[in-house]
């Protein structure tokens, strides 16, 4: 509100007798009030830079060494051995320092000292001790003496209660892995999915490059590795992400879902307000680093980078390479309703705006009868568009005008708000109403998400919610964290009134929401609908399903003695086999977050011991017992695989590097074109479930999260997300394309659910019937 107030905050008007000046106390006050809270911040920041430099010392350990120094000083102990006194001695003379004076300033220099390298070693000692992995290798419940050290000392050096960024600089780099150790499980993985004659040909190629290109490509590696913070991430997100041209809806961008079973409030402007309430909560937070950095075992901590651009981001198109625009901060929200686009700042009087004045809002947004401008309604398909119309009409039709004031205010925005006139949700009974939200979230009308900000936040007229996210800045793990604090503070802290409003009441004298106005003239509107046309086919042509498999859940499976993850890989190998009558090259995503900058790194779940075990099942002549000893060894060795490439020992993000520095050098090299050309035709993610643990889900079972999926990364293949929400719920989301003969979400899907009944049932673990 700062900014509307200060257009009124001073007004003057010239008189016969001068100049007659006005002031108004109440806009002066909000813009004392902002600049208050501006310094906050500001001060705010500061202090965390200063606690996140020094951990895990603290200021309150400067003041014991300072006071350990001074008392030995009055104990006539010396502990600097000559120290103090050498300082004092450098120190310029002054009448108002006495020689007492001298001598403690001298003391409390020499203490500062010891503090600081104190605190240089202790960090040294967490970076070698966060280099360890080998707690990752140990048999679940086992621990070796080795590892119970590396326990003991990571606690004593971890006691202070860390900050978000408090361990960023102490974690280690991720390493370069020997090019022979590559391209052995590159091979490896390769040989369940060809011929003899096929693999022979790929053995070749891989000897040659091995010998002849390799060694010049990785000592390039190398040197970006000793003088970057991450090999990897900085041409990931420029060759993967930025530099794609192609649409980013469905192809790249995904999305997340509300409560399953639970619907807070069913009035769509409440909903709103609480939940973006609860998200500025989530982003003082962050900004102030009050988070705590996600831990695994509780003491080893994840990279958290990626949080820095989770708001006011936005991703610019260019014509060769896209950019990202962030900025430190954003007052102001995005929002569209039928066809209009607003403007609604989030701050009043330096404050953020409670839930029931945001819902005030927001209902008065959808109360606005007033129709969309000429162009406006589908502007947003620009965005869902191939990149490169997307970037010409921005610099013809949006570099000047209203048209650059109205698109500065969406790409500056904290994130897009819809206020979308479509009901979804589950809907117990009603057959496709799951597939109808995943496909309303992955793409919705394709000119109603803006698709290039960070994320954009959909809520329905139903009150149900979803956020559809742009993939470049980070990946699904760190909307996850957002969207749990979301709906747990929504749900368990804001609360509701029995209406169904916000608590509270409204301050009805703040400003409307500010509706944003354009100029768009005829061509640019032809750009508009060249970008939906295609927008709509590719979003006409995906094929969803969304189910929920409850027979049973991870309490099952843990009794199989496996890892749920390595459970459900297995269980989608048998399902592919059965969908299609073969194997593919299988990409599941894992992370890397336990390095500086880590992303992503790819474990091929389709293994041999995994095409073994699914060639057992369909085999009458194997017995129970072989297949329960195929499956185990399946289930070993994609355990085995996940952590290699979770501790930088994966195989697809080496070999992409080395491929980026052969084109860099000109060199050509058949075998990483070959590696890189090979399409994924079965992707999978799992999403993380309770990475935040704000409220009980034995005790709160019906408010189990239904996670989200992404589209088809291959025209020909399915693409998988799969969230396991508690003892007896996982939930699928299948997806492909309508165009292939080959594939069927819904097909796929049964397949899936049969797959893993007909597994557990190995184990005598019965499940019941599976469901259509």
């Amino acid at each position: 509100m700062a900014e509307a107030h200060q257009a009124v905050a001073f007004q003057f008007t010239v008189t016969p007798e001068g100049l007659d000046f006005h002031l108004s106390r109440e806009a002066v006050k909000q813009l004392y009030l902002a600049g208050i809270s501006s310094w906050k911040k500001r001060l705010v920041r500061a202090k965390n830079s200063f606690l996140t430099g020094v951990y895990p010392a603290s200021p309150s350990s400067w003041m014991v060494v300072v006071m350990a120094t001074a008392g030995s000083f009055y104990c006539q102990v010396d502990p600097s051995l000559g120290m103090i006194a050498r300082i004092r001695h450098c120190l310029p003379e002054s009448r108002l320092l006495s020689y007492e004076s001298r001598t403690m300033v001298s003391a409390a220099l020499f203490s500062t000292g010891v503090w600081l390298s104190a605190v240089l070693l202790f960090r040294q000692a967490l970076k070698l001790l966060l280099s360890y992995h080998g707690w990752m290798f140990e048999p679940h419940g086992k621990m070796s003496r080795s590892t119970r050290i590396w326990v003991a000392l990571m606690k004593v050096l971890s006691v202070r209660k860390p900050l978000l960024y408090s361990f960023q600089t102490s974690l280690p780099k991720l390493p370069v892995p020997p090019v022979e150790a590559t391209i052995t499980r590159y091979l490896e993985s390769v040989r369940p999915l060809m011929d003899d004659e096929k693999y022979s040909k790929m053995e070749a190629l891989a000897k040659e490059f091995k010998e002849k290109t390799a060694p010049r490509l990785q000592k390039y590696l190398i040197l970006k590795s000793w003088w970057t913070t991450n090999y990897v991430s900085d041409w990931w997100e420029e060759y993967i992400y930025l530099r794609g041209r192609s649409p980013l809806m469905v192809n790249s961008n995904y999305y997340a879902m509300d409560f399953l079973y639970v619907n807070p409030s069913h009035i769509q402007a409440a909903r709103a307000g609480n939940v973006v309430h609860a998200i500025l909560l989530y982003r003082r937070k962050l900004d102030r680093g009050e988070i705590p950095p996600m831990m695994a075992l509780g003491i080893v901590p994840m990279c958290s980078y990626q949080s820095e651009r989770m708001f006011n981001t936005t991703r610019i198109p260019g014509k060769e390479t896209d950019t990202l625009l962030h900025l430190v901060d954003s007052k102001h929200l995005a929002v569209y309703h039928k066809g209009r686009f607003y403007k609604v700042w989030l701050y009043y009087g330096g404050q953020v705006l409670r839930p029931r004045d945001l819902e005030l809002q927001f209902q008065r947004i959808l109360d606005d009868p007033s129709p969309p401008q000429p162009g406006e309604e589908r502007l947003a398909a620009l965005t869902a568009g191939e990149r490169v119309p997307w970037a010409e009409a921005r610099a013809r039709f949006f570099s000047h005008g209203k048209n650059k004031a109205s698109l500065d205010a969406i790409e500056r925005a904290a994130f897009f708000l819809t206020l979308d006139e479509e009901e979804h949700g589950y809907v117990p009974g009603k057959e496709g109403c799951m597939d109808a939200y995943a496909k309303s979230l992955l793409h919705g009308q394709c000119y109603d998400r803006w698709f290039d900000k960070s994320f954009t936040l959909v809520v329905y007229k139903n009150g149900k919610l979803g956020a559809n996210a742009e993939h470049s800045w980070a990946d699904a793990p760190i909307i996850g964290h957002l969207w749990e604090f979301m709906l747990a503070t929504d749900k368990f802290q804001l609360g509701y009134t029995e209406g169904g409003h916000c608590l509270g009441e409204p301050d009805t004298l703040l400003a409307p929401p500010q509706r944003l106005q354009w100029d768009i003239p005829q061509e640019c509107r032809a750009a508009i609908e060249s970008s939906y046309r295609l927008a709509k086919a590719l979003a006409d042509d995906v094929d969803f399903c969304c189910f929920q498999f409850s027979e049973f859940g991870k309490g099952l499976i843990k009794k199989c003695r496996t890892s749920p993850d390595a459970f459900i890989q297995i269980s989608l190998q048998l399902a592919h086999f059965r969908d299609k009558g073969c194997f593919c090259l299988t990409y599941e995503a894992s992370m890397t977050r336990l390095f500086r900058e880590g992303r992503t790194e790819t474990v091929r779940s389709c293994t041999a011991e995994s095409t073994a075990f699914v060639r057992s099942m369909g085999d009458a002549r194997q017995t129970r017992a072989e297949r329960q000893r195929l499956f185990k060894l399946a289930a070993e060795k994609h355990q085995h695989m996940y952590r290699m490439a979770m501790t930088g020992a994966g195989i697809d993000r080496h070999l992409f590097c080395l491929y980026v520095v052969s084109r860099y050098l000109g060199v050509q090299s058949p075998f990483l074109a070959q590696v890189l050309s090979e399409p994924w035709r079965l992707s999978t993610s799992q999403t993380p479930q309770q990475q935040l643990k704000m409220f009980d889900l034995n005790k709160y079972p019906d408010h189990v999260s239904t996670g989200g999926g992404f589209g088809p990364v291959a025209d020909d293949g399915y693409g998988v997300s799969y969230i396991i929400a508690g003892e007896n719920l996982i939930t699928f989301h299948v997806s492909s394309k309508f165009s292939s003969s080959e594939t069927d979400s819904k097909r796929f899907g049964r397949h899936i659910r049969q797959a893993m009944l007909d597994i557990a049932e190995l184990f005598d673990k019965p499940a019941g019937k599976a469901g259509k």
